[in-house]
């Protein structure tokens, strides 16, 4: 059967080229030439073909860009009249993020902290934020050829009872830092709009905190923990505004960032992680770079609000004081919901008793343990982690009496916690998770949880991330933020079973 095929095949083919041997050389020319004139249409009418198909499949691909990045089908005078986020496209060209359907290679969790930055964390994180400020102002004072003022005598005047310690005069002209002159913005938003779950005041505050030119740098000393580096940036402020600020707080007006460690660079994926799941209770938080501090890595830069120390730097910040037999009695007896006041002998704390859900989800995921479990009793802690350190540890035998230092909320609404100093730790294996957190817990925002259900965190964070163009590119890229967003991920996870195992409830938390 495939002998007789073959000839079939190749019997015309063998009548042919005798046909052709027969012919005068003149007529074998010209048959040949036709031949090869005919191939030459043929493909001439192919490549045609593909490059108007290859064309089309560009006008496409224009058009897609062209409703943006987050494929939100509002028009602009939709969001004029309703009030709702509006951004202005800040680049020309558009970068779409996609997700993989498998990764290839699951990434390993230890490979998340670059190795630089943790050889530096493994040393007192708190000692070193503590003299980050003091060691950078040096270089600051010989770079901008300015002198220390002391604000002092703002005190014995009896201004205020706070005294500024350290203040640098930076002169716009002579600062290094010349990025905010860049016509580009480092916050990049291709669309009209920014993503649905940052607000028109959030993506403000990025903006400010990303581009504006810096007019000064302050060291401010706190009572209850490590001075604060804080710049001033140019920005106008409204008379009404600059009434409602106190004294020791002019000098801000509601227009100044905290310049954090670059160790600190989960405090950014923080802000987007609490953005994300909806829970809006960090301050805004972005990186950058400035070329007179710490070598011009990048550092986060963080709101400054002045209405955490409503009564002055010396007085510290707004800070619950509770101690962990205190929490479980609040958790259990639900203060404050439903707007129900507690009796005065219910041992209740200001703080409403959502705000503990919320708190527990958002420390669990990226493992916060220093508000909750501050003497590391939930997990396993490394030696050069601080609790281990500072002797910390030793108090797990009494835990009904351990502190909880560091819950912060607005001195003009203490009802509400305020997320700060969101360190969190993502070279910790998952047989090694806190979950001291979330003991007493018996509901979660049910936002939150459908995010994590529906598996649609990866896909926000990773638009929302995209944003801070100089914390994309300083953790590797795509890459780099995809190993991030695994190590989350698989804490949800583990969350999610938790919750099914515990039979905690998914309550709609709009307080």
């Amino acid at each position: 059967m495939g002998k007789s095929l073959l000839r079939c095949l190749l019997l015309p083919c063998v009548r042919l080229s005798f046909s052709l041997r027969r012919c005068a050389l003149p007529n074998r020319t010209l048959i040949i030439a036709g031949a090869c004139v005919l191939y030459l249409l043929v493909l001439v009418s192919q490549l045609g073909r593909s490059r108007q198909l290859r064309h089309e499949m560009t006008e496409r691909e224009k058009y897609r860009h062209t409703r943006g990045l987050y494929n939100l089908d509002i028009t602009a005078s939709e969001d004029f009249k309703t009030g709702a986020s509006f951004a202005l496209p800040t680049r020309s060209n558009v970068v779409y993020i996609t997700l993989r359907t498998k990764r290839a290679k699951p990434a390993h969790i230890r490979g998340t902290i670059r190795p630089k930055l943790r050889r530096k964390a493994r040393r007192n994180q708190d000692e070193a934020r503590a003299h980050f400020s003091r060691s950078k102002l040096g270089p600051l004072e010989r770079d901008a050829g300015q002198t220390k003022r002391h604000f002092a005598s703002n005190a014995s005047r009896g201004e205020t009872g706070d005294v500024i310690h350290k203040s640098l005069e930076v002169i716009r002209a002579s600062l290094p830092d010349a990025q905010a002159d860049s016509p580009v913005s480092s916050i990049r938003i291709y669309s009209q709009k920014a993503p649905p779950w940052l607000s028109a005041r959030d993506v403000e505050a990025m903006r400010f905190l990303a581009d504006a030119k810096v007019l000064r740098v302050k060291e401010v000393p706190r009572a209850d923990s490590p001075s604060l580096l804080v710049f001033e940036g140019e920005r106008s402020v409204s008379k009404t505004d600059l009434k409602r600020v106190r004294p020791w707080t002019s000098a801000c007006g509601g227009q100044c960032g905290v310049i954090s460690s670059p160790v600190d660079a989960t405090e950014v994926f923080a802000f987007h992680l609490d953005r994300v799941l909806g829970l809006n209770r960090t301050l805004p938080a972005v990186s950058r770079r400035f070329n007179f501090l710490h070598d011009g890595q990048p550092c986060p830069v963080g709101s400054w609000d002045a209405s955490l120390v409503p009564e002055g730097l010396a007085a510290g910040r707004s800070t619950v004081r509770l101690t962990w037999a205190e929490y479980q009695l609040s958790l259990k007896q639900r203060c404050w919901h439903n707007n129900i006041r507690p009796k005065s002998d219910s041992g209740c704390s200001p703080v409403h008793h959502l705000e503990w859900s919320k708190l527990a989800l958002f420390d669990f995921l990226l493992q916060i343990h220093k508000r909750l479990d501050p003497s590391c009793c939930g997990f396993r802690p490394r030696r050069d982690d601080v609790c281990v350190q500072l002797g910390r540890k030793a108090e797990c035998g009494d835990q009904n009496h351990m502190q909880l230092p560091t819950i912060i909320h607005k001195g003009h609404d203490p009802r509400h916690l305020v997320f700060t100093d969101n360190q969190g730790f993502f070279d910790r294996n998952e047989d090694n998770l806190d979950f001291r957190l979330l003991e007493g817990i018996k509901e979660l925002p049910e936002r939150a949880v459908l995010v994590l259900k529906n598996r649609r965190l990866r896909e926000k964070l990773l638009q929302s991330l995209f944003l801070d163009q100089t914390y994309w590119e300083s953790q590797g890229g795509r890459r780099g933020v995809d190993k991030l967003i695994d190590v989350v991920e698989r804490r949800a996870k583990v969350l999610l079973t938790y919750i099914a195992a515990h039979g905690i409830k998914s309550t709609a938390m709009n307080e």
